[in-house]
């Protein structure tokens, strides 16, 4: 197939929204779109991080993405060789490159990742080796009766278990030591993940009786002393885990909260009334974007000291600690279909088609 035309799907016009921009990056599966003028005329390259960026900025998703498109995309042009066009891709990781026209702007020709490297998927920006925490000791009720018989970590996802989906995806970003807090069926998790002889550093932590969201946590004062992640067991993050660490670091976040956008359609004509019910307003088919809490945060070790020994304690009970000292929280947003909830019944059935 025409490389050009391979990249017609994914190209789209500085007017549309930034909204439906990420809808159709989730849509086609990809992180990044070519933005034309018209026909072949090249305005920019919009990536997630664009989107990302823009939404930590406060930018309303239905501007234009003219709006936050870099003024300089990177590009060739066709005097340059093949090699420096390969060394462009990894260099940025970029999943499409545009040779185009000095003069005109136009589209000439396009090379994808996989004409390079048709086997080998683009990596995260930078490895780093950081603890991770997995909170591995609920019961699993929404995927019952499944889990009456299985703990939920240990639920087949595609040729593994959902826990080592969690584990393999930090392991690529350079993490090797793991902390899972266990409860129910904790002998099964421990003697099966013993048994797979995985090359990870993996230690067990129980909670005695429920201690929320992250009681458990505060049986690890003393053991990590660096920025750490915290995962629960059940979700998938398809994001390059190292920008999540750039933001929280550039930031002097002391708790990074990663957060999926969740897009609701209301079928329905919405109306605004104010005094004497006077129309305001009136929206057909409005859709309402929120941020969802995706269960991945990021902590700085001294928060452990903050968490009450023993005591049931929600993650959200931290956040609310840190906030009334006048701590930082952020948010890092993710796309929709980057997060999957897999211990959802609905979600797992579509995520065991995928994997």
């Amino acid at each position: 197939m025409n490389q050009t035309i391979r990249l017609t799907e994914r190209t789209i016009s500085p007017d549309l929204s930034i909204l439906a921009a990420l809808k159709l990056m989730d849509q086609l599966a990809v992180k990044s779109l070519a933005v034309c003028q018209e026909a072949n005329l090249i305005a920019g390259v919009l990536s997630i991080g664009d989107i990302q960026r823009a939404i930590i900025g406060g930018i309303n998703l239905n501007h234009e993405v003219r709006r936050i498109l870099r003024p300089n995309p990177r590009v060739l042009y066709p005097d340059h060789s093949e090699s420096k066009a390969k060394d462009m891709m990894v260099k940025y990781r970029m999943e499409f490159l545009p040779i185009v026209n000095p003069e005109t702007r136009e589209i000439i020709k396009v090379y994808f990742w996989s004409d390079f490297f048709p086997e080998k998927i683009i990596g995260p920006a930078q490895q780093f080796h950081l603890p991770v925490v997995i909170m591995a000791g609920g019961l699993g009720t929404r995927l019952k009766p499944l889990t009456n018989v299985l703990p939920k970590p240990l639920i087949p996802l595609g040729d593994k278990t959902i826990i080592e989906h969690i584990l393999d995806r930090f392991a690529m970003h350079g993490c090797s030591k793991f902390y899972l807090s266990v409860n129910y069926k904790a002998d099964f998790i421990e003697y099966y993940l013993k048994e797979q002889h995985l090359s990870y550093e993996i230690k067990y932590f129980r909670e005695n009786h429920p201690l929320g969201t992250a009681g458990s946590l505060s049986l690890l004062k003393g053991k990590i002393n660096q920025t750490f992640f915290v995962s629960n067991c059940d979700i998938l993050i398809e994001q390059d885990y190292s920008e999540i660490l750039d933001y929280h670091r550039a930031n002097h976040n002391e708790l990074t909260i990663v957060a999926a956008l969740r897009h609701y359609p209301i079928p329905y004509g919405i109306v605004e009334t104010g005094d004497n019910g006077t129309l305001i307003s009136l929206a057909e088919k409005p859709e309402f974007t929120f941020k969802i809490n995706s269960g991945m945060y990021l902590l700085e070790p001294q928060l452990l000291n903050e968490i009450p020994d023993g005591q049931f304690f929600h993650i959200t009970d931290l956040i609310q600690k840190i906030k009334n000292r006048q701590g930082i929280v952020g948010v890092y947003p993710v796309s929709e279909k980057s997060w999957k909830d897999v211990g959802d019944w609905e979600e797992y059935l579509k995520s065991s088609k995928i994997l």
